[in-house]
Order: C-alpha cells, then structure tokens, then sequence
C-alpha cells in the first residue's frame, strides 16, 4: 500500500500541487470489482482546500487517472454502515449518495479517521455527520479538535495551537542561551546551577523596582484624594443652584398654562364665527330664487332659465353637509323645512306641467302623420325635441329631488311617443312595400340611373346574360324572373329604409339621453343571450354602412346604458316585428334580395357598432341580419337542391346546362353585390358548395345523357365554368377553376381520340402488326421480309387510302362533331383543331415506321401534311 500511495502522490497529485493525506483500496457495492481508489488530499498553497478524489488505474498501463472529485465542505455524512461489527462497507453523501466498499476493514478504518480529521481541522461551519463509526477512531480527533481555535470574525483560517512559531526575539535570545550553555549537554549538573543563578538574580531585580516604586504610588494616592474633595464641593454648588431654580420653574409653568387658554380661547372665538358665516350662507335662498320657484312661468323660455337656477340654488342649499350638533338649531332645522316645502311644490308643478307638454307634442305630432303616409320617409321630430331640451336641466333636478315623479314622466314620455312612432314605422314600412309591389314606370326608370355602384355595375355585367332558369324557381315563385329593374328599385327601397331609420333612432336616443339625463355603461351594453350569440356566430361582422348627412359629425358614446334600450325598446317596440316582415316580403318577391339585405344590413350594423356599441337600432339590426342570413342560407340549399333534382331532356342535344348558366347568373349578380363587403365569406362558402354540387351534377348528367356523348357533355360545362371563373375572377374560386380548366383538357382530348379513333384502319391494322414483331424481337429492317408484311402487302394497303377517300372520310367526321357540339359554346373549331393535331401525330407515326422498316424502298403514303392541314381547313370552310 506504501508503493502505491508514493505512486499517486507523485503521478496524480504532486503534478497539481497536492498532498496526499489518506487512500483506500475501494469498488462500488452492487457492482462488478471494478477497482479503484478513494484519496483525500489537499492544497499545498495557502488557503488550503481539501478534496476527496476518485482515482482509476488505466486499462492499458500503469497509469492512475481521476475519474471524479469532490470538495470537503460538500460531504454532508458518512455512513459506516454498522459500528458494531467490522465491515469493509461504508457510504458517503454528497449531492448524491455513493456507496463503496473497502479491501479491509483496516484501511476503511483509517480513512474514515483521516476524514473525521480534515473535516475538524479544516471546516468552520456545517461539519458533515458521522454515523455508524467505532468510536474509538475519532478519540484522536476528538482531543485535535479541543485545541483549535478559530480566528475572530473577518478570517476564515484556522490555526493548529500544537505548534506556535517563535517570534525574532524568542529566537535570539533561545540562541543566546543555547550558545552560553555549550556544555548543558555534556554536564547537566552545571546548566541546572547556571539557570539557578540566573533565576535568583532576577528574583533580586523585580524586588529593588517594586520597592524603588513605592513612593510614586503615595504621591498617586494623594492626588486622589484631592480629587475627591473637589468633587464633593462641585457637588454642594450644583445642589444649591437647583434649589434656586425650582421656584422659577413653578412660575413659568403657570404663565404658559394661562397663555395656553387665551390662545385655545380666540380659536375657539374663530371657528365658531367661521362656522356662523358658513351656515348662513350655504342655508341661504335669495327672495328672487324664492319667487321663481313659486311663481315662475314654466312655458316662457326665460322663466325657465330663472327656475333653473333656483332649483340649482335649492339643491346646492339642501345639498349642505353640515355637522350633526348644528343640525340640533332650531334656525336650522326650520331653513330647512321651508326648503323640503318649496323642492316638494316645485316637483309637483314641474311634473304636471311636463306632463302636459308631453300629452300635447304626442296629439300634434300625430295629426300632422297624415302628410307623410304616403312616402317612404320617416317624419323627424327635431322641432319637439328643440321644445323640451330647455327642461333637461330641470329634468336632471327632478331626478334628485322626486324620482317617483321623474320616472312617471318618463313613462308619461314613452307611451304618448310610442303610439306615435307605431303609426309612423308601420305607414313606412307599407309604403315601401307598395312601392316595391308597382312595376317601375318611366319616372322611375330615370331614377335608377342615379343609383350609387352596385345598380348601375348590376346592369352593365347583366345585360343580355339574364336568362331564366330552374334555379329561380323556388320556393312559391316558380317561373319567376325577376329583372334588373325590379333589383334596383328593391336596391334603391332598402338604401332609403336603412338611411331613414338610422337618423330617427339615433336622434331620439341622443334625445332620451341628454334629456332624462341616463348614464352610459363603459363596461358592458347588456344585449340579450340570443342577441349575443347571434354576434358570437359571425352574423354581425360587416364593415361600413350608410349613415345620413349629420350623424357623421356627431360624437356619441361608445356603450349606452340597460336603461336607455328599454326606453327605447318602449318607443319603437314595433320597429323589429315590422323590419322582419319587410325582410320575408322581399324574400318572397325574389330570393335574391336576401343577398342584397345581408351585405347592406350587416354593413350598416357593423358601422353602428363602431361608433354606437349596445344601441337599440344596432342589436335591432343584429336580429334582422341573423333572418336574412337564413334567408340567404334557404336560396343557396334551394340552388343546390334544384341543381341536384336537375332532369335534362336525353333526346336533346345537351349543350350548356342550365344549372350552369345559372350559376353564371348568380355569380354576376353576387359579384356586384358582395363588392367590397365584410360578409365575403359568406360568399365564399356558398360558392365552394354551389361549385362542388355542380361538378357532381355535371358529371351525373354526362353519364345519363343518350345524345349527347359523355365527354361532350363534360369538356364544353366545364369550358363554360372556366370561363366564367375567369372573367368574374373570384379568388375563393381558383382551385375549382384549376380543376375545371383541367377536366375541359382531358375530356376533349379523350373525346377527341375516342371519335377521330383510326381513320384508316387497315393501315393502322398493319402498322400494328409490325410493332408487334418488332416487340417480339424481331430487328426493325429485317419485318419487311416476312411474308405477310412484306413491301407489296405494305403497297396494297396504302392504295385503298387514296386522298379522296381520306378527305371524304373526315368530311364525315366533321359533321358528326357539328351534331355533337352546341352553337353556344362555339368549340367546333377548337374540337376540329385537336382532332387534326391527332391525325398528323398518326401520320408522322406511319411514316417513321416506314422508314425504319423499309429503308430505302421509296414508299410513302399517297398525301402528305401539308396535303392534311388542306383537308382539315376545305372542310371548316365549308361548313
């Protein structure tokens, strides 16, 4: 064990200025005797830092490498497994708990011991836990650990007190003796008398300094003596000074308590003249506030402005907070009776006539409701509103002083203006649907043509497109066929309804607000659960809207109040019900219109929302946008269940479907409508499901038709739906019409190969012969020598193909494809073009085998390309 201890002290160690201070022979329990050693070590430099290292012998050598270390302060315990029997077993713990097992008992013994050491010596705080250990290994420690110290707070060293170095002059004079005592050695005896001596004559010297002192210390004692006499007379002096001083003292005391009142006295004298001051004047009326609160005319303008500031005189007054000792005055409390008895008749007289006023603008407005019946206009009550708004203020006043009277004014309000605003929604409403249900005349016709956007667009994309269709026959209107006319003026009806009911509305709630003085809620605009998740479905997600001249400029509040939609709801309780007739009445005139009511209404709520969140016309309009999206989501199931029900003539030629073109129309119309518009996804999913169903459908009626072939059918709709995809370039749609364009392609092409087919079949016959021998192994310029594919059979076929009869031939052909094609589409010469490329390919196909298997023969077909592009263009011209 010596050798190898030498060995890691000089390969491991030394290398890292270290020394090392214990080692066992060590493998992992549980393990394979994986063998190792455990080394504790430590710095040579100052401060020094202890280590316990994991050393490993190279597999290839007699070399030590360190595998793992770690430092003396992170062992928190070391387990000895059992202190009653020996065990080459123990555990240490650091962050982890490692578990070893020693050669020997002896060397685990040792190491232990060496452990318990370092860590006494070298760690201050936090010493790690040894359980389990004999101990007898750390008795040794334990009387090590008695005679260390740590230094005071500020160093972190510790000192070993068995070994303290001699100073410079300890060491002198340990020198200086040594060297007089040379024979201390040699004649113990001697040394000894000679240290006696010397002790003795120090002994001597102590004694002459003490006795050589003592009279210094008398002359100190009498200086203390006298001190204290001075002392004791400081002391009498001070006494007698304080003594004189108690009865200034006393007097002082008295004249500061008696200036102390005179002073708490006058503050008192302040406040209770400050106080009189303010009772006064806050519980004072003038005589004038008086006599306009009595007297004062309510129906003269400038009375009105006098009541006005009486009340707010009276409430101000009223209004005083006053301490509750002063409230006890009997002047107080009769200031204060006079004004409850003048708030009280003020409130009454205020109210009925309020209430008067009310009852008598409802009965004038409504005899004046007659003049507007007949238009599509709403009358505007700017007049009566200019009326009341000098009442506001007082309305507010009223609110705090009598709110049983203000609110029985507020139904008062309400009901005389409900019965008004019901005539007056109702007659709108019926004039705009006799309107709607007239045919335009020529005064109309002239109107229409200054219609914004979307009519005048309506009638430059439609024009002569407009055709009837089955897909307008549903519902109860089959055979229908609504014009371009007829959707303007339903255009022009809706625009002049949504800018009607914006102003009225909104005027009025401005009106109920500033005059009844209601709150607005910044936090919520309690719109009802069914309103809400009508929003939540995305009904309401329009942009823009039409707002009438005025209402831009005006600033409202972002959220109006619970209270302000109910009066509301009071006042135009007849506006939803009516509204959602008009929309299932335009419904029923053409399904159409429901595309129009959708983007027009959404937009118009979407506007709102940004600038009159929670109003009663906003969450109104929500409702009417969720119905006419069902309407709109009716027309679209009723489109695509017409395209599916769809039953085309077999005995007919097919042509353009009409599911097709009528898809053509719908998408013009849409287009135009849905310009710009928030609710383009709606669209959006209405066209991939038309879209979809119809290529079903296409395909469905291909199969069925009798007359017509099947790629016909297919390659000219599909035309058709390609083009139309790209004229009216509806991106949603780009897929479809990729997937269009590609069908139209692969199903002319195979109509073409299926009709043009072989139109000399016996030559092709015999060129497919010879590719069949070639296929089988047969070399290319060795088929002419069989028998049945020799160069006169070759001659013999060629000759039945004169030009004559080949031109005959696709003569023929053409007026099978004129029968087939629809003049509608105009593909024939599109059609006719495939089929000629084909022809060449086949033709160039012969000569290239005529070439490779009969080299040099000099045969050749009776016509040449230019003598087919010939043929092909006689045959167009002709026909």
């Amino acid at each position: 064990m010596t050798a190898i201890r030498h060995t890691l002290q000089k390969d491991v160690f030394l290398p890292h200025d270290e020394r090392l201070l214990g080692v066992v022979h060590v493998s992992k329990a549980g393990k394979k005797k994986k063998v190792s050693f455990l080394c504790a070590a430590a710095s040579t430099e100052k401060p020094v830092q202890v280590s316990i290292v994991n050393v490993k012998k190279s597999d290839k050598g007699d070399t030590y490498k360190r595998r793992q270390t770690w430092e003396l302060r992170e062992l928190k315990l070391v387990d000895g497994r059992d202190d009653t029997k020996e065990s080459p077993e123990f555990d240490l713990h650091f962050e982890k708990s490692y578990k070893w097992v020693a050669s020997n008992v002896a060397e685990k013994s040792a190491f232990i011991s060496c452990l318990w050491k370092l860590c006494q010596r070298y760690l201050i705080k936090k010493r790690p836990d040894f359980v389990n250990v004999n101990p007898q290994l750390l008795e040794e420690a334990v009387q090590v650990g008695e005679l260390t110290r740590t230094l005071p707070q500020g160093g972190e060293d510790v000192v070993d007190e068995e070994y303290q170095v001699l100073t410079a002059q300890e060491e002198a004079d340990l020198e200086k003796l040594i060297s007089q005592c040379d024979f201390a050695v040699s004649n113990a005896e001697a040394f000894t008398e000679q240290l006696s001596k010397d002790l003795s004559m120090l002994d001597g010297a102590n004694i002459h300094s003490i006795m050589a002192s003592e009279e210094q210390v008398k002359n100190l004692m009498k200086l203390l003596e006298v001190s204290e006499t001075e002392i004791n007379r400081i002391e009498k002096r001070l006494e007698r000074y304080e003594g004189l001083l108690e009865g200034v003292r006393e007097q002082m005391e008295q004249m500061k308590g008696k200036d102390t009142l005179i002073q708490m006295q006058n503050t008192n004298y302040k406040k209770l003249l400050s106080t009189l001051d303010t009772l006064v004047g806050q519980l004072d009326l003038s005589p004038g506030h008086v006599k306009a609160l009595q007297e004062g005319d309510l129906s003269n303008p400038s009375h009105i402005l006098d009541c006005t500031s009486a009340a707010e005189a009276l409430q101000q007054a009223m209004g005083v907070q006053l301490h509750p000792g002063l409230c006890k005055m009997q002047a107080v409390r009769e200031q204060q009776k006079m004004f409850e008895k003048l708030r009280s008749s003020f409130a009454r007289r205020l109210a009925a006539h309020l209430n008067s006023v009310f009852v008598q603008q409802g009965h004038e407005m409504s005899e004046t409701l007659s003049h507007h019946a007949l238009e599509p206009t709403l009358p505007k009550h700017y007049s009566a509103h200019r009326d009341l708004m000098p009442y506001a203020e007082l309305m507010l006043w009223l609110k705090g002083a009598d709110i049983t009277s203000f609110h029985q004014l507020a139904q008062v309000y309400t009901s005389n203006l409900k019965r008004l605003y019901e005539r007056e929604i109702k007659d709108f409403f019926e004039a705009a649907k006799a309107i709607l249900g007239t045919k335009p005349s020529a005064v109309d016709s002239k109107k229409f043509g200054k219609l914004m956007g979307s009519t005048e667009s309506l009638g430059k994309s439609s024009g002569s497109k407009m055709r009837s269709s089955s897909l307008l026959d549903i519902a109860d209107h089959k055979g229908s066929n609504p014009d371009i006319t007829d959707r303007a003026k339903f255009e022009r009806v809706l625009n002049s309804i949504m800018s009607e009911l914006e102003p009225v509305c909104m005027v009025e709630q401005d009106f109920i607000i500033k005059f009844f003085h209601l709150s607005s809620d910044s936090t919520a605009t309690d719109v009802g659960s069914d309103e809400e998740d009508q929003i939540e479905e995305g009904v309401v997600d329009a942009n823009g809207g039409m707002f009438s001249k005025g209402h831009t400029e005006r600033q409202t509040e972002k959220q109006v109040s619970s209270e302000v939609r109910r009066m509301m709801s009071d006042l135009f309780g007849t506006m939803e019900p009516e509204l959602h007739n008009f929309i299932n009445f335009a419904d029923k005139m053409d399904p159409y219109n429901s595309m129009y009511m959708l983007v027009k209404i959404s937009a118009v709520v979407m506007g709102m929302e940004e600038k009159d969140a929670g109003s009663y016309l906003a969450t109104t309009l929500a409702t009417s946008v969720v119905i006419v999206k069902r309407n709109f989501d009716k027309l679209i199931q009723a489109k695509i269940q017409s395209i599916e029900e769809i039953k085309v003539p077999k005995n007919k030629r097919c042509g353009i479907l009409p599911f097709v073109s009528s898809f053509e129309e719908f998408a013009e119309l849409a287009e135009t409508i849905f310009k710009g518009s928030e609710r383009r996804a709606d669209l959006d999913k209405a066209y991939g499901r038309m879209v979809r169903t119809i290529f079903d459908n296409v395909e469905r009626v291909g199969l069925e038709h009798q007359k017509t072939p099947q790629d016909v059918v297919l390659f000219e709709n599909y035309h058709h739906l390609n083009a139309v995809f790209a004229r009216l370039k509806i991106t949603c749609l780009e897929t479809e019409k990729k997937e269009a364009r590609h069908k139209y392609k692969q199903h002319l092409d195979a109509y073409v190969i299926n009709w043009l087919g072989h139109p000399m079949e016996k030559l092709n016959h015999f060129f497919e012969g010879i590719e069949a021998r070639v296929a089988q192994g047969v070399k290319a310029e060795e088929v002419g020598y069989q028998l049945a594919f020799s160069k006169q059979e070759l001659r013999k076929v060629i000759k039945e193909y004169p030009m004559k009869e080949v031109k005959k031939g696709l003569d023929s052909l053409y007026k099978k494809v004129e029968k087939h094609l629809c003049e509608e589409e105009n593909l024939n010469q599109v059609v006719w073009r495939s089929m000629q490329e084909e022809f060449i390919s086949q033709y160039k196909h012969f000569e290239d085998l005529i070439k490779r298997c009969y080299p040099e023969s000099g045969i050749t077909l009776e016509f040449t390309i230019t003598d087919i592009l010939q043929f092909f263009s006689d045959i167009a011209q002709s026909h």
